[in-house]
């Protein structure tokens, strides 16, 4: 095998890992800005810088600002300060306005200010420019704040549990996807059935499971009655495939449209609010380690899923059907069967994500899932899932999914428009076929 063989082999097979890893290295860079401590972690810092300064005791006055983070750098840093020999004259929240009233109440008692402790934003008030003039009687205090480093927005953890939460649901439809189309086929009706799980699930809690006041068992089994409705759509449409020869796109099509109206005439043209505040927990909680239970849920079913793709008879029943569905008949794999599955598979996972979305958002609408189905099959086909059937991995349709992810939140981070958005995902897709295209040219015999 020459070099150039090699080559392109290795591209085809790990391209979109690469385009993945590029692509976070330039938001990387693109998103990199000065930024400070927030909360604890900003009073620790304050509080070192203050306790080290030299001349004994220091008279202190915390300044913070109304910005999320604030009130918890107050109270640590009081807490830090308290027993140290520090003097807190002051603690001005809010505006500048409270800063200056603390400043001439600490002036009008004759008293003498070391230091103002302070936030990012609250160091960045105009009173504290010109102290000397303003409150000569002060002295010179020094004004502390936390310190600053260069750190891209991109790679902040907050960001990055929000990318993988964001793409929690389109990544475990796409399980379902990837099963489809190794058999050579396509679902267009998932996006629908987002929709439709979503208004089933709010609907039995709220008609059935009583609403705002729903215990858990309540939410379990209405979520799973949504679940098991979309699976029997999904059994329809494959039957629809494997017994009467139908265009998989065709059925698709239509049950897109049907699963669509469905949702609509039960939500009755309105989002249903009516759930209780603990249905969030598998759209919003994070009970492992901080992470988001739906990116956990996400991980499991990808590691179920490749094991089913790499371990079991069934995955290779699925290869053998994708690659040449007449030559798998005839060494007896059940082809009826085994599109039937994908089928039904991908109709669950839809319902799924469904539930996911509805308790993402505490509520149920048809909505839901608009173009999802395009997204899914651009996470697919992204990862590396050959269109003409047979050949696709797990693992590759999650890295599609995060390719996805990471390209749409990449470019709102840097602000660039929707529709431009549009245009580079549509490029990522092109690539990603081409690439489809080299593996195959390079795995044909020469």
């Amino acid at each position: 095998m020459t070099l150039k063989l090699r080559l392109s082999r290795l591209l085809a097979d790990h391209g979109m890992v690469l385009v993945l890893l590029l692509l976070c290295a330039y938001f990387s860079v693109a998103t990199l800005t000065s930024q400070s401590a927030t909360g604890a972690e900003a009073a620790r810092q304050v509080a070192d810088t203050i306790l080290s300064t030299p001349g004994g005791s220091p008279r202190v006055l915390l300044a913070v600002s109304n910005q999320p983070g604030d009130s918890e750098f107050a109270a640590e840093l009081e807490r830090l300060l308290a027993g140290s020999g520090a003097q807190i004259l002051g603690v001005a929240r809010g505006e500048p306005r409270q800063a200056r009233d603390a400043l001439q109440e600490i002036q009008k008692r004759g008293g003498r200010l070391d230091v103002i402790a302070c936030t990012p934003a609250s160091g960045a008030w105009l009173v504290f420019s010109d102290l000397q003039t303003d409150f000569p009687a002060l002295g010179n205090p020094h004004r502390i704040v936390p310190q600053e480093h260069r750190w891209p927005n991109f790679l902040k953890p907050g960001n990055l549990l929000n990318i993988a939460n964001q793409i929690a649901v389109i990544a475990i439809v796409a399980i379902g996807m990837t099963f489809v189309i190794i058999t050579g086929g396509i679902d267009l009706s998932v996006g629908s059935l987002i929709a439709l799980s979503a208004v089933l699930t709010a609907r039995f809690i709220r008609d059935y499971a009583g609403g705002t006041g729903a215990g858990t068992w309540g939410m379990v089994v209405s979520s799973l009655a949504a679940i098991a409705a979309c699976g029997l759509l999904g059994a329809f449409t494959g039957g629809m495939i494997t017994r009467f020869g139908i265009p998989p796109f065709i059925v698709s099509l239509a049950m897109m449209l049907v699963s669509s109206g469905l949702a609509y005439i039960l939500a009755q043209g309105q989002s249903i609010y009516q759930l209780p505040d603990s249905f969030v927990w598998l759209g919003r909680g994070a009970d492992l380690v901080h992470l988001p239970n739906a990116v956990v849920l996400m991980v499991v079913l990808y590691a179920l899923a490749h094991l089913l793709m790499t371990r079991t008879k069934h995955g290779r029943y699925l290869y053998a059907v994708g690659g040449n569905r007449e030559a798998a008949r005839l060494s007896g794999v059940p082809v009826r069967r085994v599109l039937l599955t994908a089928y039904v598979a991908s109709a669950l996972l839809a319902g799924l994500g469904g539930v996911i979305m509805a308790s993402q958002l505490k509520s149920g609408s048809a909505t839901y899932g608009n173009m999802y189905e395009l997204y899914v099959i651009a996470a697919v086909v992204v990862g590396g899932t050959s269109l003409s059937g047979g050949e696709g991995r797990m693992l590759g349709t999650l890295t599609g999914a995060f390719t996805i992810a990471v390209i749409q939140n990449g470019m709102n981070l840097t602000n660039v428009e929707s529709y431009t958005q549009k245009v580079v995902l549509g490029a990522v897709i092109l690539g990603a076929v081409l690439l489809d295209r080299i593996r195959s040219r390079t795995r044909e015999p020469q």
